[in-house]
């Protein structure tokens, strides 16, 4: 874990600090502006749907600027956009509200392709655990992000205004602990290469179908579910406080394996480690229609976070192998591309869900997605198994 790599994992951390907030805020402020109850998560979608939108445009800057000017100008969205939906806020604009978290979606495009960056940092061999490791840093989000949300509440006149502003304020640091790290110069093209093989080549290669894949299905179910639960929490008639504990221990299931995941996939290999993801996925929804007191909302939204986890750091291990470092920029836009686009239905659809059919039909749903991952991860498993076997003989 050299110095870069720590300053990456604080940029994660204040990344998914500004990622906890939105979720534990953006549906609960809808839902007091939006004309209908069902448009509660709207603002929620738009931060993904933002991203979806941005990820070509990233990029773009990524490969004309480098790593770290296109993250600069991430965080110089994330200010602003922060700003306006405070003052959204203040205004009593849903729309705008909308409009403003849209645009932050710039910024969460950005801010997806630090695990990308962290194995460009990582000495040789050490990839996996960068990965990892840098993942991990979203503890800090974990703790920073709920307790943000619950002591900034109520600290203007408007509920949550305070919280935008003080997101801005964690733009502010993240500029500031970013401009100290060192992050290595791009890959030049080779003479004739034209950059590598087209996109269409490099997505037709199994193991790119499967990192797209297992990576947009785990995001997806874990965004249902999550953006869910503040208002299906307040729904069961239980505080804000309780949601805010919930989502505190659910983001640090998301981050905190990042201190062993790299480790078990270096040990055992990654579609195993995935497998047990499924499988935390699976356990996840058992617990989630078991009821709906605090502590079934804590426990299964703690497997959530686990099993995301394990399915994503693993999808994103996989797809350092699809792509050559001329190529990098055009594959990691596609994949993001697959998480937003994902996500965006997800979020849209949780909102839709829980207000009009309930918690449990909701998790019932969830269990399509998890399904799929599973079979795309079993689907990868034998092809490498036929190949192998072909090659032995």
């Amino acid at each position: 874990m050299n110095r870069n790599l720590s300053l990456l994992a604080l940029c994660q951390g204040l990344f998914l600090t500004n990622n906890v907030t939105f979720i534990a805020i953006n549906g609960l402020v809808g839902l007091a502006l939006a004309p209908y109850g069902w448009m509660a998560t709207l603002p929620v979608m738009g931060y993904v749907v933002g991203g979806a939108l941005s990820t070509s445009l990233v990029a773009r800057t990524q490969s004309a600027y480098g790593r770290k000017t296109s993250f600069q100008l991430g965080l110089v969205v994330a200010l602003l956009s922060a700003l306006l939906c405070a003052y959204a806020a203040f205004s009593r604009n849903f729309w705008l509200l909308c409009a403003a978290t849209v645009v932050a979606g710039y910024y969460n495009a950005n801010a997806q392709l630090y695990r990308f960056a962290a194995a460009e940092l990582a000495p040789p061999g050490g990839h996996e655990k960068a990965v990892s490791l840098v993942m991990a840093g979203g503890l800090i989000g974990a703790v920073v992000g709920p307790n943000l949300a619950a002591r900034t509440r109520t600290l203007m006149d408007v509920p949550f205004a305070g919280a935008y502003i003080a997101l801005a304020v964690v733009a502010l640091l993240a500029m500031v602990t970013l401009h100290f790290i060192q992050f290595p110069p791009a890959p030049v093209k080779k003479m004739g290469s034209g950059g590598g093989r087209p996109l269409r080549e490099i997505m037709k290669q199994p193991v790119f179908i499967v990192a797209a894949a297992s990576g947009a299905l785990s995001y997806g179910v874990m965004n249902l579910l999550m953006a869910a639960t503040p208002l299906a929490m307040q729904q069961c008639g239980l505080p804000f406080s309780d949601a805010a504990l919930v989502l505190e221990w659910h983001v640090i299931g998301m981050f905190a394996p990042g201190f062993f995941t790299g480790h078990l996939i270096k040990r055992f290999g990654t579609l195993p480690i995935m497998g047990v993801g499924v499988a935390l996925l699976l356990a996840c929804i058992g617990v989630a229609l078991s009821g709906v007191d605090l502590h079934q909302f804590l426990i299964a939204l703690f497997l959530l976070g686990v099993g995301w986890n394990f399915v994503f750091t693993g999808s994103t291990t996989l797809s350092l192998s699809a792509y050559k470092p001329e190529e990098k920029d055009r594959a990691q836009g596609a994949l993001n591309f697959f998480v937003f686009a994902t996500l965006a239905l997800s979020s849209f659809a949780s909102g839709v869900l829980v207000t009009t059919r309930g918690w449990a039909l909701l998790n019932w749903g969830s269990l399509l997605p998890v399904i799929a991952t599973g079979a795309v991860l079993l689907w990868l498993a034998l092809v490498k198994r036929r190949t192998q076997n072909a090659a032995n003989t």
